[in-house]
């Protein structure tokens, strides 16, 4: 199974792959996907869908970890964010792809055990449980590479719960 996490941004989003095979997760790839400034919003957003179907077809995706928006000051900003997730969200949904949304203090307690840890705990959580030699770059690649994570733990704890009530 292969789960892509994405934490949407209109001029860069990032986004991680991870493998899983039984209990075990590895590293399939990472990147970003940038959209130059110069664009007009429509343009952008058609970059994204462009860029995101052609990932989830080269990775062929079994299900999507998506970071939930948070913004307390810029609505103008945070309007554009959400269409860019938006887009994530429908072509996912379109491609009969699950989609699993998780806030930030839900990824920060899904990979590091606690949901106020710092952006500098989470990378190197990122690094030791995909057994990296350095933290991935750009940002916005571990933060998505963490989503994933968080997806599969979650998965996994539901999983084990379920398994538990069962018996």
């Amino acid at each position: 199974m292969k789960i892509l996490g994405i934490d949407p941004g209109l001029a860069t989003t990032g986004y991680g792959i991870i493998t899983i095979t039984g209990s075990k997760f590895t590293l399939s790839d990472y990147g970003i996907i940038t959209t130059p400034a110069d664009k007009t919003l429509p343009e952008r957003l058609e970059i994204i869908a462009s860029a995101f179907k052609k990932t989830l077809t080269k990775h062929n995706i079994d299900e999507v970890a998506i970071e939930e928006l948070f913004f307390n000051s810029n609505t103008k900003t945070a309007i554009a964010v959400a269409q860019a997730r938006g887009i994530y969200l429908l072509i996912a949904q379109a491609s009969r792809i699950p989609i699993k949304s998780y806030t930030p203090s839900q990824i920060k307690c899904g990979i590091s055990g606690y949901g106020q840890a710092t952006k500098s705990q989470v990378q190197y959580m990122v690094k030791k449980l995909l057994n990296l030699t350095e933290i991935p770059k750009p940002d916005d690649a571990a933060d998505a590479l963490a989503i994933a994570i968080c997806h599969h733990n979650s998965r996994s704890i539901k999983k084990e719960l379920q398994t538990t009530t069962n018996k």
